[in-house]
């Protein structure tokens, strides 16, 4: 593994994202690890807090296609993934492509369509493909899907299904800015749009390379345990009604070996394992009577409990 070429690679874009967004280090490395670890990212938070420039600053680092969906209550599926329409010249039935046949896709205010348009994504998210009138195209790669959508607004929006939000590696929140660094922002965008400055700094087979490389990454049978235990936790507290599914088990060893790589690092450690636990877990737990808000309590309730191994992490 040319990890000296990966660090190289992986900092060039990351550096290009902090000349737009201030002060979001550790959120940048989270969004990075889940598209180098071939998933999905859903950003939730308050309106404002840069979750849109975050997704553009991202895409327009990576020399791909990107493609953007503004998610209404009438947003129909075939307005997600295309439709077979009749061609009078031709005579026959052509596909049209939705915008959904690109590598970098932002669903902007994805809980404001309706379920039926929402659970389109489904297949896409899961297996890199759509379906449409029984004929079934292939997605290009990579594929990545990065959502927003805003907890506060709750007239005119439809809450994400269980099966839609565990098609998300992880779930983020950007978070408010501290003083300086709004200070920062402000000065930054006074005069002018960084973003319009904004070029790409790696290829598309860039990216391949690295979802190719992360899965090298070396995690001790003592840290699997470990991180097993911790999904384990999950399905046996009382104020779980459901626990984290296998998926999110692979999801959780995936998005660690990834991190693991853009830390600079050929294997895992426990740190790499409690940094995520919350991310890639805290969304796919459903809580007793409904209950919101206290899943990522409850994920931290259990990395308090699990013991934590201590051993020589290297091969």
């Amino acid at each position: 593994m040319d990890l000296d070429l990966y660090k190289e690679k992986l900092a060039a874009i990351k550096n290009n994202i902090e000349q737009v967004i201030v002060g979001k280090s550790e959120i940048i490395d989270k969004i990075l690890t889940a598209l180098i670890a071939e998933g999905h990212v859903l950003l939730e938070d308050i309106p404002g807090t840069g979750k849109t420039v975050m997704a553009k600053t991202l895409a327009k680092s990576i020399d791909a296609e990107f493609s953007r969906i503004q998610f209404t209550p009438d947003l129909l599926p075939s307005d997600i993934t295309g439709l077979n329409y009749y061609n009078q010249k031709e005579g026959a039935f052509v596909f049209r492509k939705g915008p959904v046949f690109c590598n970098i896709l932002l669903a902007d205010e994805i809980n404001r369509a309706t379920p039926r348009t929402q659970s389109s994504l489904l297949e896409c998210m899961e297996e890199k493909q759509i379906t449409v009138d029984g004929e079934t195209r292939i997605l290009k790669q990579p594929f990545f899907v990065i959502a927003t959508q805003n907890p506060v607004e709750t007239a005119g929006t439809f809450p994400l299904p269980e099966a839609q939000l565990d098609r998300f590696l992880m779930q983020i929140s950007m978070g408010l800015p501290q003083r300086e660094e709004e200070m920062q922002i402000v000065n930054r965008f006074i005069r002018n749009n960084p973003l319009a400055e904004i070029k790409p700094v790696i290829k598309k087979a860039d990216l391949l390379d690295l979802q190719k490389a992360y899965k090298e990454i070396y995690i001790h049978p003592v840290l699997l345990d470990y991180l097993v235990r911790i999904v384990e936790e999950s399905r046996t507290l009382k104020s779980a009604a459901l626990g984290v599914s296998p998926r999110g088990t692979l999801a959780f060893v995936r998005a660690v070996q990834a991190y693991a790589l853009i830390q600079g690092r050929e294997y895992v450690i426990p740190e790499d394992i409690q940094i995520l636990a919350v991310p890639v877990l805290a969304h796919r737990i459903i809580l007793q009577g409904g209950m919101s808000g206290g899943s990522k309590a409850v994920i931290k309730q259990i990395l308090s409990a699990v013991s934590v191994p201590t051993e020589e992490w290297k091969r």
